[in-house]
């Protein structure tokens, strides 16, 4: 259920939460990079893709991401443009850091479905934070072949810096090194998503962290997580605040921020912007 406590109240509720918690796991969702400034429609979309718009009619990035342009120049082009501008380009607004400086002398773990590396950006351990489903920096063979994946910052930026006509040069298109099959993005879309060493002991940290802390005073601060896909993050989140007396459950969510009757004792829901929230913490 959806909540109207005081604004104030409940700030200050997720305030002593952050302060008190033995442990902090943070579950972050699109709409904390949303408010970080990684908008993937208007300005921004116009700005970098005025060309992939007027030609193929996208309204926002991620439809581009979906398309299948005739060339893997072509393709290419528009995914060099996209992973540039949101994973190597500094575009964060403060939210990040801001949500470290808050968290940072504190015993945390992160666990993200975002895809945009801005976690580490913003200075937090990288041992301590779970990407699940992926990330723009790394590529994979579409196969896959094989179980790893590959750094991709060196060519992406090639690519980005030598692109006329909406195509790359023919040379900078990647190909797997074992099979020679095209190179695809390390990102969750179907079956073939990897799942290389760093992923599984970065599932292994996160599982071992949340074992160490059972039945102790733990905050799971949710942040822009919506339903998607609710099983990642908020599902469990509920669960593991439900079977632990001593656990709280924040969810600051823009329009979004609710719990079960369950749990409502144990909860704090703060409907806003979470760059504002955090700045009142």
């Amino acid at each position: 259920m959806k909540y109207t406590r005081d604004y104030s109240d409940e700030l200050a509720r997720l305030k002593h939460e952050i302060e008190t918690a033995d442990a902090i796991v943070i579950g972050a969702g699109a709409g904390l990079s949303t408010a970080a400034g990684f908008t993937y429609s208007g300005a921004r979309m116009q700005e970098y893709f005025a060309d992939f718009a007027e030609k193929y009619g996208f309204r926002d990035m991620y439809s581009g991401g979906f398309y299948p342009f005739p060339t893997p120049e072509e393709m290419w082009a528009y995914w060099s443009r996209y992973i540039y501008i949101n994973r190597y380009m500094d575009v964060d607004n403060g939210t990040y850091k801001r949500l470290f400086s808050l968290v940072r002398d504190k015993d945390y773990f992160v666990i993200t479905t975002n895809v945009d590396h801005q976690f580490q950006k913003a200075g937090f351990d990288k041992h301590r934070l779970f990407y699940t489903q992926g990330d723009y920096g790394l590529w994979q063979c579409s196969e896959p072949c094989h179980q790893k994946t590959y750094d991709n910052e060196e060519t992406v930026r090639a690519m980005y810096a030598q692109q006329k006509n909406m195509r790359i040069p023919a040379e900078l298109v990647p190909h797997c090194p074992v099979c020679g099959k095209p190179m695809s993005m390390n990102l969750r879309a179907d079956d073939t998503f990897v799942e290389d060493e760093g992923w599984h002991r970065a599932a292994e940290r996160y599982e071992e962290f949340l074992r160490r802390h059972e039945g102790l005073h733990i905050l799971f601060l949710e942040l822009g997580v919506g339903m998607n896909t609710p099983v990642i993050i908020k599902y469990p989140f509920w669960k593991m605040t439900y079977a632990n007396p001593k656990a709280v459950y924040a969810c600051l969510n823009y329009g979004e921020a609710y719990a079960p009757d369950q749990i409502a004792g144990q909860s704090i829901c703060i409907d806003g912007d979470i760059r504002e929230i955090l700045n009142d913490c």
